[in-house]
């Protein structure tokens, strides 16, 4: 068959004979043509439909009427073929009538292509018994070249020279740092050519080991949303280990949102389009990823602004995937941040989507008041913020939670509707919590929402902590019981 255009579609490259001599190639995974010149009979099997096509002269192809239960009926088509193509997956069987020169070809080339396989595999399974040998006799030699695979494998990514980076940063002078991240201080550095960068060198006194910087290498490497920060490259030269990623002009979201002065020009649009952006990028980490990515250490100094003020979740040092379907894992040693991790992974080290969604959730509410969860004090009642939120929730006041900055100037359907979707995302239960699709539907939709139950580590009046019902026998537990590796940030 030949495709001459999209108006006259597929042709035969030589005329049929109309006889018995015909055949057929089948292709698979296809969009069936065009039915404009087509006929169908339910009744017939396959084979009925291939012998009717045989002797109709005009008939170019067949294939089932209805593919379920193993394919019934029969669909005939006359004349050209229009408007079909071929899928990687999921398409149908399409049978295209052939002269039989043409089938004869093809079965000489499939010959051809068969004792190209054998030769090939021949050869193949040489090269590995000699490889074997060499491999077995030497040894070290075999270190070596796995030592070199994994670093190709780590590093798959621009490498940036020290003294590039040293001269970019003025040699990573106090006047050029952005910040202190968790595990190393920031600095802005500028290239020959003009580009600047966000120069992440790890600090050696930091917990963050090779294991963790190879992680995170490996893990940015891979992804591509506009809502995470994008790395642009690697230096791994002595005892030096440096992450250069794209320069974010506003720094990051805590910088902003909780300073008196920038948070005033921070306006209701500009933070309801940060908190949908957030939500997409962590979207696209636990779901539309080719990884499922559970980021650990969500929170607001880890949320860097573009020119435009668009967010773009950074810093995956204490990245983890889950394999397969795995939901959720645990770990021995709690790594994060105090305020922003879930009741289930600061108490019992297990980590998942659903702690991330909780570590949203409080960034909602700290954008939404510009105050800190950590330093919020609510002295009438001993709450901190997500407890202060969920009383004003109770209470139907949740408008008060709003930064006084914004309360002249916003949307209160918005308002209130984000005020939910962060009460939903800090429920105690991790199963109450929803999954981030849900979060970016619930945001941008108009459906009456669920209702919120009390937040994680709510404390009531002071006296009582409420349980955790995914603790055994309902357990009651305080914040002294609770052992955490915190890693701060700026």
């Amino acid at each position: 068959m030949e495709c001459v255009t999209l108006v006259y579609g597929c042709v035969r490259k030589t005329a049929s004979k109309c006889d018995t001599t015909d055949g057929f190639s089948k292709y698979i995974n296809m969009k069936l043509p065009d039915t404009s010149s087509s006929w169908f009979d339910k009744t017939m099997n396959l084979e009925e439909c291939q012998r009717l096509c045989l002797k109709n002269c005009s008939c170019t192809a067949y294939a089932n009427l209805d593919i379920r239960n193993g394919g019934t009926g029969c669909l005939l088509w006359f004349n050209h073929l229009v408007d079909m193509r071929q899928f990687n997956q999921r398409g149908q069987d399409l049978f295209i009538k052939v002269p039989s020169s043409e089938l004869a070809n093809e079965h000489g080339n499939m010959k051809k292509k068969n004792v190209a396989i054998v030769v090939a595999g021949v050869i193949i399974f040489g090269l590995i018994i000699c490889a074997g040998i060499v491999l077995i006799k030497y040894p070290g030699l075999a270190r070596n070249i796995w030592k070199n695979k994994q670093r190709q494998v780590d590093v798959d990514l621009p490498i940036f020279d020290f003294s590039v980076l040293a001269k970019a940063t003025d040699n990573f002078s106090s006047n050029k740092k952005l910040g202190e991240g968790g595990f190393g201080p920031v600095y802005k550095g500028t290239l020959i050519n003009g580009q600047e960068l966000a120069v992440k060198r790890l600090s050696k006194k930091s917990g963050q080991g090779s294991e963790e910087f190879k992680n995170e290498v490996a893990l940015i490497a891979k992804l591509q949303h506009r809502n995470l920060v994008k790395l642009l490259g690697c230096c791994i030269q002595g005892g030096e280990k440096i992450l250069i990623y794209e320069f974010m002009p506003n720094k990051s979201l805590d910088h902003v949102v909780f300073d008196e002065t920038r948070r005033k020009s921070l306006n209701w649009l500009q933070r309801f389009n940060i908190i949908s952006g957030i939500a997409r990028g962590l979207l696209y980490l636990h779901q539309d990823s080719r990884l499922k990515i559970i980021h650990r250490d969500l929170k607001t100094s880890n949320i860097l602004l573009d020119t435009n003020l668009n967010p773009k979740i950074s810093d995956f040092g204490l990245a983890r995937i889950l394999l397969g379907d795995q939901v959720e894992a645990n770990t021995n040693k709690v790594a994060g941040t105090y305020g922003y991790m879930s009741p289930e992974y600061a108490v019992h080290g297990q980590f998942s989507e659903k702690s991330d969604v909780f570590s949203y959730g409080v960034i909602v509410l700290e954008l939404l008041s510009g105050k800190r969860n950590r330093d919020f004090s609510d002295s009438e009642n001993y709450h901190n913020l997500l407890g202060h939120a969920w009383r004003l929730w109770t209470e139907e006041k949740p408008l008060e939670l709003l930064d006084e900055v914004l309360r002249e100037n916003c949307n209160p359907s918005e308002v209130i509707r984000c005020i939910q979707v962060g009460l939903l995302c800090v429920q105690q239960r991790p199963e109450d919590r929803p999954n981030m699709s849900l979060v970016v539907l619930m945001l941008n939709g108009e459906k009456m929402l669920p209702k919120p139950n009390f937040p994680g580590f709510y404390i009531d009046r002071g006296v009582q902590l409420q349980a955790d019902s995914s603790l055994p026998n309902n357990t009651l537990f305080s914040a002294n019981q609770i052992s955490i590796t915190i890693l701060e940030a700026r």
